[in-house]
């Protein structure tokens, strides 16, 4: 049987392992999914820009949910 080895990174250093993923909490999947639609409807629906609606519903949704906690 063949031995596996850890994957080495260029320097020779094993790679870091990735992190677990961060739980949301209840509803924000959701929350998120609902403001990368509106912010696709807005440009008026056209594609390919999807992980970038995402990341600026994700960042709308936190300073909404910072905005409420103050």
């Amino acid at each position: 049987m063949k031995k596996v080895r850890p994957a080495k990174g260029a320097a020779g250093r094993p790679r870091p392992q990735p992190a677990k993923p961060i739980e949301l909490p209840e509803g924000m999947w959701e929350r998120i999914a609902k403001k990368a639609y509106e912010l696709y409807e807005q440009r008026g629906r056209q594609g390919g820009r999807a992980l970038e609606d995402w990341l600026e519903a994700e960042a709308i949704v936190m300073d909404e949910i910072h905005e409420a906690r103050e």
